[in-house]
């Protein structure tokens, strides 16, 4: 087991396309569909594995292109994977939209936190909006193999 860490930021309006943050349905439509559901298919399931947005499940992170990947840990690394969490936390910190979120004291908690569960084998997903209106998604995802999608493959071949 090992963990990836992703990062994605960008504008509000961007993040909100759920369409492309939600995984293609398993089972295309049937081909007595009409045409422009199937064309909505076909589109999405392009779509979906390729996009740079943040997915709506954070294991469906590991189907990302493995460019996304913005460090990876083998699973006794627990503190260099959170460690990474806190200084993107304090990197963005500034620009946090609500000022409750830049204080020291909530950001550590946020990575002690994020320790737990990714020690425990979960995945840890956070979102901030920051100014401007942007937003800014943080994730560590477990892989070989994700607890709640087994399935999925490593993005890095392992």
């Amino acid at each position: 087991m090992h963990y990836h860490a992703y990062l994605w930021t960008g504008p509000k309006g961007r993040f909100d396309q759920e369409a492309l943050r939600r995984p293609p349905h398993p089972r295309p439509p049937p081909p007595d569909a009409r045409p422009e559901l199937v064309q909505r298919y076909r589109e999405v399931a392009a779509a979906f594995p390729t996009s740079e947005l943040p997915p709506l499940e954070t294991a469906y992170w590991l189907v990302k292109p493995r460019v996304l990947v913005r460090g990876t840990w083998e699973a006794g690394e627990v503190e260099a994977a959170t460690g990474w969490l806190g200084a993107r936390l304090a990197e963005f910190a500034p620009r946090f939209a609500a000022e409750a979120q830049r204080a020291d004291g909530h950001r550590q908690g946020l990575v002690r936190s994020a320790g737990e569960r990714i020690g425990g084998g979960g995945d840890v997903s956070l979102g901030f909006y920051l100014e401007r209106p942007s937003y800014l998604s943080l994730a560590l995802v477990t892989c070989s193999p994700n607890r709640a999608a087994p399935e999925l493959p490593c993005p890095l071949g392992g």
